[in-house]
């Protein structure tokens, strides 16, 4: 599930409404409102990842393989004292028995799957990745960053009550 559940976050004042009367204050208010009271689950952790990949971007830019950002990111990560496991190997179960296993780009602070991606853009199939990958864990909140032409970044958020899957605890 995207984290904008109820669509507020495509929105701006111009893409709605041509007048700078009450209507338009009124929507700004609603939405930053909005977003205040939802929240985001890890808000700060994500931040702080998010932050990260920034700097990893603006040093090393576009070109590399998916592996020299891991690393770097990693090492960037670690610099602001979060606890990151990288290549964490996730066993998938299907009616109790192991089907499978995939390994998570990061985890960090044992919350916050991040996939990696250096891709000219994302896809869905990459988001697709990234929320099975949710729904195979316990982890709600997934980052998708792109070290692509242009950074990319897309949140994911899947409640542990909405999986279909439940995991082995």
């Amino acid at each position: 599930m995207d984290t904008d559940l109820y669509g507020l976050d495509g929105l701006d004042s111009s893409s709605r409404m041509n007048t700078d009367g009450p209507g338009l204050l009124f929507f700004e208010w609603f939405r930053d409102e909005w977003r205040g009271l939802m929240g985001m689950k890890y808000e700060a952790l994500t931040n702080q990842i998010i932050q990260a990949f920034y700097v990893v971007y603006n040093t090393l830019g576009y070109g590399f393989l998916e592996k020299v950002y891991e690393n770097a990111l990693l090492l960037e990560l670690g610099k602001m004292g979060l606890q990151v496991d990288n290549q964490l190997p996730i066993t998938v179960y299907y009616h109790g028995q192991s089907v499978g296993e995939f390994f998570a780009d990061l985890v960090v602070n044992d919350l916050v799957i991040v996939e990696l991606k250096a891709a000219p853009t994302l896809l869905n199939e990459h988001e697709a990745q990234l929320l099975n990958y949710l729904n195979a864990t316990s982890s709600e909140v997934g980052l998708l960053l792109n070290f692509g032409p242009k950074p990319q970044i897309k949140r994911k958020v899947f409640d542990n009550q909405h999986k279909h899957y439940r995991p082995k605890q």
